[in-house]
């Protein structure tokens, strides 16, 4: 049986830079890459019309229209090395869920970069990494 690989993707350049470790280092694996569509980070940042009816629906809608482009992209970093990827978008805590992830899907092995937040959400939240590292039970490769 193949080894599992998971590869949280977000917009930053070091979760592209996992994606390609992560694709270098475990030739023969099952790649799924993860998206976290995360309200709480979107809270942060939210507009005043975000009381408004629809808006988070249309938040939703945008966030997993940026999720497949991310995906798309990943796909792309994959075929140079003739590797189907599988994906999965998901709602919740980045970190909590990258974890719950691994643990319900067998994963043997977490691939991410360092960091991808920034500004004020990174303060408040924390190292996304470091909950990963944390709480995972498998071996987690961190990239910088």
């Amino acid at each position: 049986m193949s080894e599992h690989v998971l590869v949280p993707m977000d917009e930053s350049p070091l979760s592209a830079k996992a994606l390609e470790h992560a694709l270098e280092k475990h030739e023969d694996a099952e790649f799924t890459v993860i998206h976290v569509l995360d309200f709480v980070d979107a809270g942060y940042g939210a507009p005043m019309e975000s009381t408004l009816p629809g808006y988070w629906e249309e938040w939703y809608e945008s966030a997993k229209e940026e999720a497949e482009t991310l995906f798309d992209d990943a796909q792309d970093a994959a075929d140079d090395y003739d590797v189907t990827l599988d994906s999965e978008a998901v709602v919740g805590q980045p970190g909590r869920s990258i974890v719950e992830f691994a643990d319900e899907n067998d994963v043997d092995h977490i691939v991410m970069g360092s960091h991808g937040r920034k500004g004020l959400s990174r303060l408040i939240l924390g190292s996304v990494a470091e909950n990963v590292v944390r709480r995972a039970h498998c071996p987690v490769t961190i990239v910088r």
